[in-house]
C-alpha cells in the first residue's frame, strides 16, 4: 500500500517514519527548503532531533507528485487544524484520507468530520488520534491509537498501514467522540499546567482531570458522540497524557501562564503549535450553542484572553457553588 503523509511537522514525520518501515511512503512538506534539508540530513532537526529518517522514506515538496504517489493507497493529513480544510480540498475525489490534527477550526468552530462532510462528502474520511507524543512514536516506543470513521474499510486501511510491534491501532465507528476528545483535552491540559505551575498539588491535578473529563463527555454526547468513547484512548487516555506529560505543548503553555508570562511571548518561545490555545474559544462556542456548561474551559478562555490571571482563575473555579457530581 502506498502512503502519503501531508505535513512534515513532528507528528506527520513520526508517522511517516513508522509507515516507511513497511510500505512505500512519501512525506510532503510545503516548504521546499525544509524538504531539501530533510533530504540532505535525513533527519527533521527542528521537530524530531536525533531521529533518523529511513532511507526508504521519500521526501517531496510538490503536492501533485505526493498525491500521485498515494493513488490507490492512503493519505494521512498531518497539518495543524488550520490547514485541514485546504488539504481536504486539494485531494483527489475518492482518495481515502485520515487526519491527525486535534481541534476546532478557528473561524467556523467545525470539527474535522464536519469539514470533510463539506468538502469531500462522498470520499472515505476519518481521524487517527489517541495518547501519543510524536517523539516517542518516531522512536518506536509502544503507543496505541484509534482510527475512527463511518467507513469500516478506511479503519482497516489504517490498521494495515500502521499496526505493528510498537504501534497498536484500534478502530472506532465514533469519529465525533474521538474528535471531541482530541480537541477538548488540549484545553484541559492548559488548565492542568496552570495548576501545576502554581504548585497547587496532586489533589488539584486529579480534580481538574476528572472534572475536565466530565466536561469533555458532556460536550461530546451533545454533539453526537458516544459516552463510552470518552473512557477510551482518545478521551481519558489522551487527556491524562497531555495533562501530565512533560512533552505536552499545551501543558507547557499552562505552566508558563502560571509563571506570569504573556501569551504572545509563550507562543514565540514554544516554536510549535499548541492547538489548545487556538481551539479553546471554539470549544466554548460549541458548548454554549449546545447549552452545555464547561466551567474549566470557560475559565481557560478567560486566562488566554487576558481577562483573568492564573491565580484568580483558580479562585473563580473554587468559588463555584456546590452541586451533585453528575450535574457538573
Amino acid at each position: 500500500m502506498n502512503i502519503t503523509v501531508l505535513g512534515a511537522g513532528a507528528w506527520g514525520t513520526a508517522l511517516a517514519v513508522q509507515a516507511a518501515s513497511r510500505h512505500p511512503t512519501c512525506l510532503w512538506g510545503r516548504d521546499a527548503a525544509q524538504i531539501a534539508s530533510l533530504q540532505a540530513e535525513r533527519c527533521n532537526q527542528r521537530y524530531l532531533p536525533g531521529v533518523a529518517l529511513p532511507t526508504a522514506l521519500q521526501l517531496q515538496s510538490d503536492l501533485d507528485a505526493a498525491l500521485a504517489h498515494a493513488a490507490g493507497g492512503l493519505v494521512i493529513i498531518g497539518t495543524p487544524m488550520a490547514g485541514l480544510a485546504p488539504m481536504l480540498q486539494a485531494l483527489p475525489a475518492n482518495l481515502p484520507a485520515l487526519w491527525l490534527c486535534k481541534g476546532f477550526q478557528a473561524d467556523t468552530a467545525a470539527l474535522g468530520h464536519e469539514l470533510a462532510r463539506t468538502w469531500r462528502p462522498q470520499a472515505p474520511a476519518g481521524v487517527l488520534s489517541g495518547p501519543s507524543f510524536a517523539l516517542e512514536v518516531a522512536r518506536g516506543q509502544p503507543t496505541a491509537l484509534v482510527a475512527a470513521s463511518d467507513d469500516a474499510a478506511l479503519c482497516q486501511l489504517a490498521v494495515q498501514a500502521f499496526h505493528g510491534d510498537s504501534l497498536r491501532i484500534y478502530t472506532s465507528t465514533d469519529p465525533v467522540g474521538v474528535e471531541v476528545g482530541g480537541a477538548v483535552k488540549n484545553v484541559l491540559a492548559i488548565a492542568t499546567g496552570i495548576a501545576d505551575g502554581l504548585q497547587l498539588g496532586l489533589n488539584a491535578r486529579a480534580a481538574l482531570i476528572t472534572r475536565g473529563l466530565a466536561e469533555m463527555a458532556r460536550l461530546g454526547v451533545a454533539l453526537g458522540g458516544r459516552s463510552d468513547t470518552f473512557m477510551g484512548l482518545s478521551g481519558l487516555g489522551d487527556l491524562v497524557l497531555t495533562a501530565t506529560g512533560d512533552l505536552s505543548r499545551n501543558r507547557r503553555v499552562g505552566l508558563l501562564l502560571a509563571a506570569g508570562k504573556p501569551l504572545p511571548q509563550i507562543l514565540q518561545e514554544l516554536g510549535h503549535v499548541a492547538e489548545g490555545v487556538y481551539s479553546a474559544g471554539m470549544v466554548l462556542r460549541r458548548a454554549q450553542a449546545a447549552g452545555i456548561e464547561m466551567p474549566i474551559t470557560a475559565t481557560v478562555v478567560e486566562v488566554l484572553e487576558g481577562r483573568l490571571s492564573a491565580p484568580t482563575a483558580v479562585a473563580v473555579l473554587m468559588g463555584r457553588g456546590a452541586k451533585a457530581e453528575a450535574e457538573g
